[in-house]
């Protein structure tokens, strides 16, 4: 309902006979007019970037940074605001994205054309759930309801995976003659693939071709991942050479992605010579300007398939442009080289990367040799890069702690596994992915026990039980187990029903990016491109 609310006060605002909002002096005087300029290159204000977006409190109401903004004197743009929205996005910060949306239009300042309402909407579905998106569309004014309406709402039920109402809403758009572009059709493609109605993507796909209705990268990506969903090797083959012999699909340089959604499919199916192939003409289709974001693709799948030298290859292209050594494209390769076995050469960039920096912010990077090494019950490397790092100024975080405990349990150091894990749990927050692995806490327990040492188990215990990572029982239960010296019940069966909720997940968010196959970061990308209205 305050989506409701705050629609109704913005259209309030709006003249029948135009789409563009008009400009309250007195509230928005140091507004620039609401004027879209999608060709130029819109530049944030540094230091309103950084009020944004480096805050520690996510939730923090940006709007109150905007206002203040404003008062100071300062210019804010449409174009501006935009970015801010989209930024806030790709963050997964919807709802401080939905409030600066609103924010625009109860100021008078933004257009609210057919675009606007089409963001917003995605937005409201990601921030409050596909209920209150479908209630924001019903209010928006039919004469408002252009295309990008009807398929950004498409786009919000294909993410909750709501088949029959992409169906009906599709059935409205071609109704309305709203259905002609590739990009609604795609949609509804990727929906079908994602639920496995593979004969509703080959009807689709005999639709598309009926009515003429081109395919592009979003298209081929989808029915190449089908065909592999399928184990349909020939299907991927025919998609291939139906690029090559048409001049209008493999000239442009962004169809690279294509092959190398191919190269991780062929990858899966364990075609690795032909994943190779695809992953040689993708690269054949780079445009220099292209390269540098294709490149944490191409390498993470070449490692994939295990060519080290083809990952080797094309890390000494990239650093002969010395000034954009950007981090992640670090992170990248060490984590090639490390799903590669190699960990001498991955030490070989991370100290190169080391050398790099006099400071660090945190122990991303780090991070990623210290798993390795505590893997390998190499703790001495593992700790002197835990030294080094916070001697540079680096904090070291949940996930360190995690990853040292690899090391430490099995080789049973103990002391050093409680206080690695009494570390991380202090750290922990409610809502991170990271839990503790339940067998590493039943052994901490274990340990604790056989040693008589309950002082330091209980304060253990209430240490889990005040982040909420174990529940009241398993905490009173595991307080009593401790307590009964003839109990010789496994401490892992105390932990009882917690320990099969935990998922032990013990990867940064940011990992995350760095270990996911190629095509999958690249649908991804794709995916959110298409919800944006690109093609």
């Amino acid at each position: 309902m305050v989506v409701l609310t705050r629609l109704k006060s913005a259209l309030r605002l709006l003249p029948r006979s135009s789409v563009t909002y008009t400009t309250s002096a007195s509230s928005t005087s140091n507004l620039s007019p609401a004027k879209r300029n999608q060709s130029a290159f819109v530049h944030i204000p540094q230091v309103l970037y950084r009020r944004i977006f480096h805050v520690r409190d996510p939730t923090h109401p940006v709007v109150t940074i905007l206002e203040q903004w404003v008062q100071d004197g300062r210019t804010l743009t449409y174009d501006k605001l935009l970015v801010v929205i989209k930024q806030l996005r790709s963050r997964k910060r919807y709802k401080n994205a939905l409030e600066v949306s609103f924010w625009m239009s109860e100021k008078g300042y933004s257009e609210s054309g057919s675009a606007d309402f089409g963001l917003r909407l995605d937005l409201i579905a990601k921030a409050n759930g596909i209920e209150e998106a479908e209630s924001y569309f019903d209010s928006i004014p039919k004469y408002l309801r252009a295309a990008e309406c009807y398929s950004s709402l498409l786009n919000c039920y294909a993410q909750v995976r709501d088949v029959d109402k992409a169906e009906r809403i599709m059935l409205q758009m071609k109704h309305l003659g709203f259905a002609g572009s590739t990009l609604a059709r795609n949609s509804l493609l990727n929906l079908y693939y994602q639920t496995q109605n593979y004969d509703k993507v080959e009807n689709l796909l005999l639709e598309m071709k009926e009515e003429g209705i081109k395919f592009d990268r979003f298209t081929f990506s989808t029915l190449i991942n089908t065909h592999a969903a399928k184990s349909d090797i020939e299907g991927i083959d025919k998609l291939l050479a139906q690029l090559e012999d048409d001049p209008s699909y493999s000239q442009h340089a962004d169809w690279w992605s294509v092959y190398a959604v191919a190269a991780n499919c062929y990858g899966k199916l364990g075609l690795h010579d032909k994943a190779f192939n695809a992953l040689k003409k993708s690269e054949d289709r780079l445009s220099s300007t292209i390269w540098k974001e294709a490149f944490p693709y191409l390498v993470t799948q070449y490692a994939t398939i295990g060519k080290k030298e083809e990952v080797m290859r094309l890390w000494k292209i990239y650093k002969m442009d010395g000034k954009l050594l950007k981090r992640d494209y670090y992170s990248t390769v060490i984590s090639s080289f490390l799903k590669l076995d190699d960990i001498e050469l991955a030490k070989s960039i991370f100290e190169e990367w080391e050398s790099r920096n006099r400071y660090f912010r945190n122990f991303f990077i780090p991070n990623m040799m210290i798993a390795a090494y505590s893997r390998k019950g190499n703790m001495e490397e593992a700790e002197a890069i835990v030294n080094r790092t916070i001697m540079k100024g680096g904090k070291p975080n949940l996930w360190t702690w995690s990853r040292l405990l690899l090391g430490y349990i099995p080789q049973r150091n103990f002391p050093m596994s409680v206080r690695c894990m009494k570390e991380a749990v202090s750290i922990y927050e409610v809502g991170c992915k990271w839990k503790p692995l339940p067998e590493s806490l039943a052994a901490i327990f274990q340990y604790l026990k056989f040693n008589g040492d309950m002082e330091e188990a209980e304060d253990l215990i209430r240490l889990l039980s005040s982040k909420n990572i174990i529940s009241l029982d398993v905490h009173n239960n595991l307080t009593s187990w401790i307590k009964d010296v003839e109990s010789n019940v496994p401490a892992i069966d105390v932990l009882g029903g917690d320990s099969h909720k935990q998922t032990g997940e013990i990867l940064e968010p940011e990992d995350d990016w760095n270990n996911l196959t190629s095509a999958l970061a690249i649908n991804k990308m794709l995916r959110d491109d298409c919800q944006l209205g690109k093609s």
